[in-house]
């Protein structure tokens, strides 16, 4: 009885953590809403008149994240932060894991139905969810349930114990924020994108800037999580992979999906295997490299992204899922 209780709490775990993500900007407080979520349905007793057990789920979900986000900062990416560095050595202090918008793995946040996951993914790019964060808790609960989600004015009106006429308010409210904000529907990924992806693990791999610069498009941005500092152009990103300090050569990429948007386990040598240095997030306009963000703290989440935590000098992992 109790293991069938808890599979059937489970079969909702991805969905809502998807939800969550989009509330909270953070793959970890994600899982850790949805844990919360679940310690607390099961203290409780599902009550059919407030829906049903998805519906109530989400309301559980919903007021988790409300009460994790009464005294959280605004999360951002660098570029929300401060204007384009220079090249040089100074990247600045470290900024802590709260201010950043942190990714989530795609297969932790996005349903297994293909079509869905199309339609799913623009919505935890990290822009999106950034934008996301300039929204109020509620209007961003309901933007989320309402536009993302397809729920009616009626079923989020139950679930946040309000009227349509308010959730249609507040839905309102936040398009008008998002218009400003939301940035521009990603590419879809083609076969064309896999072959620039492959062009660029093989160039990152042999530290090629030469290539590497050839595959980035004339406004690309480089950020490095969790430093502020960020650069936008191909010229800049030029100048800084060519005075690297070294961390990049000899390093090794293998590919994985995070928020939506093609992304590698980038591996450091330390003399006897490939050991875990960052999670790199790439996006692709226009058939050139738009956007690298590397996180440098996020080495030991690689298993959440189905990553190994070594590679044997042996193992030349390549290609992209």
């Amino acid at each position: 009885m109790v293991a069938e209780a808890v599979e059937r709490l489970d079969t909702y775990r991805v969905e809502l953590t998807g939800y969550c993500y989009r509330m909270l900007g953070s793959g970890f407080e994600a899982e850790d809403a949805v844990q919360e979520t679940f310690v607390r349905a099961w203290k409780a007793e599902h009550d059919p008149n407030r829906g049903s057990v998805r519906t109530w789920l989400y309301a559980i979900a919903t007021n988790v994240c409300l009460d994790m986000l009464r005294s959280a900062q605004r999360r951002a990416r660098a570029m929300d932060l401060a204007p384009p560095a220079s090249p040089g050595p100074d990247v600045g202090a470290p900024l802590p894991p709260s201010a950043w918008v942190q990714p989530v793995p795609d297969h932790r946040a996005l349903p297994g139905d293909p079509a869905e996951v199309a339609a799913l993914r623009e919505t935890i790019r990290l822009a999106f969810v950034a934008a996301l964060q300039h929204l109020p808790p509620r209007q961003r609960a309901v933007l989320i349930l309402r536009d993302v989600l397809r729920w009616s004015a009626a079923e989020v009106a139950r679930l946040l114990d309000t009227t349509v006429t308010s959730v249609n308010s507040a839905l309102q409210r936040a398009r008008a924020t998002m218009a400003t904000r939301a940035p521009e529907p990603a590419e879809p990924l083609t076969d064309e994108h896999r072959d620039l992806l492959a062009r660029y693990v093989d160039a990152f791999e042999r530290y090629d800037v030469a290539a590497l610069t050839a595959l980035l498009h004339e406004d690309a941005t480089m950020s490095m999580p969790p430093f502020a500092w960020w650069l936008r152009g191909r010229d800049d990103i030029a100048a800084a992979l060519a005075h690297s300090d070294g961390t990049c050569e000899n390093a090794r990429l293998v590919p994985t999906m995070a928020s939506g948007t093609p992304a590698f386990g980038q591996y450091r040598w330390n003399g006897t295997e490939h050991e875990p240095f960052a999670l790199v997030l790439i996006e692709v306009r226009g058939g050139r490299i738009a956007s690298d963000t590397t996180y440098l703290d996020l080495a030991h989440a690689f298993p959440m992204y189905g990553l190994p935590m070594s590679l044997p000098a042996a193992d030349r992992s390549s290609g992209h899922e």
